[in-house]
């Protein structure tokens, strides 16, 4: 098994090696002056950047020093984002370079061929990097060659060749670098500001009137750790309360880190109001993070914890499951224990953490589950894979008789940054149809 591990590792550690050495030929070495300082500052930072993205990582994994934590995660997870984006951009503008690339060769091949008359005014054109032309041969005169008169007009026109290839390759490595920087940096922004709100109407057939435009405010995959810390988790509750729910829903991934570490990050979760109170089941990454100490951890901050129950509220049933990720720990999701007993009359509503837990829910009829883990893809194109290994990525979906629906989360993991995923707390108003 460790060999496997170390296979394994040793594959990943080459592709982002040969990744990143791709982008770094197109980016640094075919724009810059061999041995110039533009060129040294880029393979430094082309190397620095992916050891320290890998330190981040393995970092919070090991329960590194939580300061060590931090001083890795900002740099280490926004290259991670920067390096998706660098590389998508890099590959889209290929065409462009090979095209130029083409036309360069092409004009380096006929430039012994053109009459010295046709070309009088181009010989005059200075290439980027004088050095980088090729040294002039000593053509034999006659039949296909060129005099030695003619050998520095074709010299210079194969240079000019070069400057044009080079200048090419400058826009394309340009335009791939300020696409990539914009969005991450876009996407970071979207992050830092803060989930913005969604409301959305949830009819469910066996809820009573009385419980019409009952409010529940879902939130998932806040993710406290090294990079998101006590001010987004104040900034998450003073969201949620100017919403004033009946209910709040913690649907799991609370944190990346132990409650030594991010305790005082989760404190101002105390100040979450609604009144029915807050309900939490674990996501995933409460079990990379010490799940039994952060289940007493949100009781100490006002939040019921759901570890395979259920609780009648006065209009419907709240059953929530254990995360899959439980069964290492021998404490995964029981359907049975939260839900075989209840009354089948009474409208239910589950928290499970990751939405293919969708299946078990309509095997035991429940109305409505309210799901996260999926970050909604995150970073663009990363709902592809999501959407491969989710029934349902965001949004609301309905198999057989059971709503799903899966938040894309508040906050982010890994990079502080969102593409195209947006973060969100959501206000789900349950609407009976015998209003």
């Amino acid at each position: 098994m460790v060999i496997v591990f170390a296979l394994v590792a040793l594959a990943v550690l080459a592709l982002v090696a040969g990744l990143h050495w791709y982008v770094w030929r197109r980016l640094v070495r075919d724009t810059t002056r061999p041995r110039g300082a533009a060129r040294r500052a880029g393979t430094v930072v082309f190397v620095a950047a992916p050891v320290l993205m890998i330190a981040a990582l393995v970092a919070e994994r090991s329960g590194a020093p939580f300061w060590l934590q931090r001083a890795l995660a900002w740099p280490g997870f926004l290259w991670m984002a920067l390096a998706l984006y660098l590389l998508l951009a890099t590959v889209a503008t290929e065409p462009v370079r090979v095209w130029a690339g083409r036309r360069a060769r092409r004009a380096t091949r006929e430039a012994v061929r053109v009459p010295p008359a046709e070309r009088a005014g181009e010989a005059e054109e200075a290439p980027v990097f004088p050095a980088s032309a090729p040294a002039s041969a000593e053509p034999s005169a006659g039949a296909g060659g060129t005099s030695s008169a003619e050998a520095p007009q074709a010299s210079a026109l194969a240079a000019t060749a070069l400057s044009r290839r080079v200048f090419v390759s400058r826009v394309a490595g340009g335009t791939a670098a300020a696409v990539a920087l914009g969005t991450t940096g876009w996407g970071t922004y979207g992050v830092l500001r803060g989930p913005r709100v969604k409301r959305l109407t949830v009819p469910l057939a066996r809820l009573p009137r009385s419980a019409h435009g009952f409010r529940i405010a879902v939130v998932s995959d806040i993710h406290l750790g090294p990079v998101l810390g006590r001010n987004f988790a104040q900034t998450v509750v003073d969201t949620i309360n100017s919403t004033q729910p009946d209910m709040i829903a913690v649907v799991g991934d609370l944190v990346d880190g132990s409650v030594k570490n991010l305790g005082p990050a989760a404190a101002p979760l105390a100040g979450l109001e609604s009144r029915l109170g807050t309900y939490f089941v674990t996501g995933n990454h409460e079990y990379f993070s010490g799940a039994a100490q952060w289940l007493d951890q949100v009781r100490t901050l006002g939040m019921r914890p759901l570890e395979n129950a259920r609780t009648e509220l006065p209009y419907f049933d709240l059953a929530g499951v254990n995360d899959l990720q439980g069964e290492s720990e021998g404490q995964g999701p029981d359907f049975a224990k939260a839900l075989a007993d209840r009354d089948p009359t009474r409208t239910c509503v589950l928290m499970a953490h990751q939405p293919v837990q969708i299946h078990e829910a309509v095997r035991y009829s429940v109305d409505l589950q309210l799901s996260g883990h999926t970050h909604g893809g995150q970073l663009w194109p990363g709902n592809l894979i999501a959407e491969a290994a989710n029934p349902t990525v965001a949004g609301l979906d309905r198999y057989a008789d059971t709503q799903l629906y899966v938040s894309r989360g508040a906050g982010a993991w890994g990079p502080p940054t969102r593409v195209w995923a947006p973060s969100d707390i959501t206000v789900i108003e349950l609407a009976s149809r015998e209003a």
